[in-house]
């Protein structure tokens, strides 16, 4: 029987069986991260988002496919997590705004839909890289447009077969992919789902959303991530209803990127990573009158990892009784004793995070409605946790300030020399500068054989991070400390602080601190229990 048209309940059975086969292979896509460290998280965080957004239309088969795709979308808009979340949020941002208005999606509708996932996922990146999901999903979009053909599952096929044909072509596009031997994990997640929504229209699958047994598998390689360039954080809102955001575009990406433009009817909000903040907001007023205006001195981010724990009730609860104050704070960490550091410093909720599952946009957006404060400063304290930070600022109607802190330490020391007498913009301008010279190390292990710098690596070898490089290769965590510490210290450095994990011996790291004492005399050392899983040891020198 030929299938020209899908209507609301198909595509509601699409969305479902994607997840659900999303949700059992995630593991697979967690196993081709590059970095071979216990925090590849790709398949976790984009599992979790389209869960996220299949939940918020469960029931709703008997909707037209325009109502389902809506809905779909802003449940995968809150329940983004991480940076693939995000990105994977905003290709179903776009596949809603092509299915606009129908009651039911022909073949041609379906390739418009997926163009316009790309389109808005290109859209959302500050600086769109070949070889990712990106361009999965712009191929699947071109190919499907381009194909022409009737039949919606023939139509989906093709398209499956030609993405994976892309997918496996991604190691050329990308080195580190081809040194791990390894296609993008991104990719891969969304091959998944397009192979997923196939399925249940070849097959008429009917399937609710359920508990699936995940695939377990073996890792199998992975490798470094490049820095990003400093500039000014530059955001504003144009009240006005008349603005293209392709041209907006084009005009902002000649002075900068990280740029994010959202427009709704009567006004624009625009992000950008810009040296010349002056001209952008000139691009602004050329459309109308400019609204909640922040530049920022601040330092680009782009991907890693963190660990959402799900009980949190507690710390949702609302600031009740309590009088509107200057600066409120939410931070990300993992560990009782990290934990309890962000809280001596003020910070009103510490969002549970570890290194396998990322908070998402919606818990961000929780924490900011629960605090009762002018100004909110976000510390996400890990690059993959910034897109969603960021997400949560333009969703948000309190004024928000995500601090560029991509590592532990330097949340803390951005935290601690905080001055309230300060303004929002003077602090975060000192926040930033301290995180500058901030230079962090960790201690963890490898969670497979891989090879990074042509170094071979091989499972449970303890490995020493440095800024987000692998310098150190060793057998013995208390050793790799001291290793990267000696990395670390210049003739410049003053401060050295160490916090120490739930797998480490206190009477043994106390050893190593009388050692290291004698080591740097000069130096002030300080240590404290972190009791971070996965990591043997977080250190930092300043």
């Amino acid at each position: 029987m030929q299938k020209i048209s899908i209507d609301g309940a198909n595509f509601y059975y699409m969305l479902m069986n994607a997840s659900n086969k999303l949700e059992q292979e995630k593991e697979y896509v967690n196993s081709l991260n590059v970095f071979p460290v216990p925090d590849g998280d790709t398949g976790t965080n984009m599992s979790l988002t389209f869960k996220a957004a299949a939940q918020e239309v469960s029931g709703m088969k008997n909707e037209p496919i325009s109502e389902i795709a809506k809905k779909f979308s802003r449940g995968a808009l809150m329940g983004a997590r991480g940076n693939s979340g995000v990105i994977l949020s905003q290709i179903f941002r776009g596949l809603a705004k092509g299915l606009e208005n129908l009651h039911y999606a022909s073949s041609g509708d379906i390739a418009n839909a997926i163009m316009e996932g790309a389109n808005y996922a290109y859209k959302a990146v500050m600086r769109p890289t070949e070889g990712t999901i990106l361009t999965v999903i712009r191929e699947a979009g071109e190919f499907a447009i381009a194909c022409e053909e009737e039949e919606i599952d023939i139509l989906l096929e093709k398209v499956c077969n030609h993405a994976e044909d892309i997918l496996n072509k991604t190691p050329d596009m990308l080195p580190a992919l081809k040194e791990a031997k390894v296609v993008d994990a991104g990719g891969m997640g969304m091959l998944i789902l397009l192979k997923g929504m196939l399925e249940a229209v070849k097959y008429d699958v009917t399937d609710e959303l359920k508990d699936v047994d995940v695939k377990e598998y073996k890792f199998e390689a992975r490798a470094a991530e490049a820095e990003q360039e400093f500039g000014y954080c530059t955001e504003f809102i144009v009240l006005t209803e008349n603005y293209d955001l392709d041209t907006l575009k084009t005009q902002l990406s000649e002075i900068g990127d990280s740029i994010v433009a959202v427009g709704m009817e009567d006004f624009v909000k625009i992000h950008v990573h810009t040296l010349e903040p002056g001209k952008a907001l000139n691009i602004g007023t050329a459309l109308g009158q400019l609204t909640k205006i922040k530049i920022e001195n601040m330092s680009e981010q782009h991907q890693h990892t963190l660990e959402m724990e799900s009980s949190q009730s507690s710390d949702v609860a609302l600031d009740e009784n309590i009088e509107t104050k200057k600066f409120g704070f939410i931070a990300v960490a993992r560990g009782e004793g990290l934990t309890n550091i962000f809280k001596d410093l003020n910070v009103d909720r510490v969002i549970e995070g570890g290194q396998t599952m990322n908070p998402s946009t919606q818990d961000l957006i929780d924490r900011i409605e629960k605090i009762n404060a002018e100004t909110i400063f976000i510390l996400p304290n890990n690059k993959n946790i910034m897109m969603a930070a960021e997400q949560a600022v333009h969703l948000s109607e309190k004024n928000i300030i995500v601090v560029p802190s991509k590592t532990i330490p330097e949340g803390i020391a951005a935290l601690s020399i905080f001055d309230e007498n300060s303004s929002a913009e003077e602090n975060l301008e000192s926040m930033i500068e301290t995180i500058d010279n901030v230079s962090t190390g960790s201690v963890t292990y490898a969670v497979k054989d891989t090879e990074s710098d042509g170094r071979e690596i091989k499972a449970n070898d303890v490995l020493g991070i440095v800024n987000g490089k692998i310098e150190i290769i060793g057998n013995d965590n208390l050793e790799v400390c001291c290793d990267i510490i000696d990395a670390m210290v210049d003739d410049f450095s003053e401060l050295i602080t160490i916090y120490y994990g739930e797998d480490c011996d206190k009477d043994a790291v106390e050893e190593m601190i009388e050692e290291l004492e004698e080591k740097y005399p000069d130096m002030d050392i300080e240590c404290y229990e972190g009791k971070q899983p996965l990591y043997y040891f977080i250190v930092s020198v300043e």
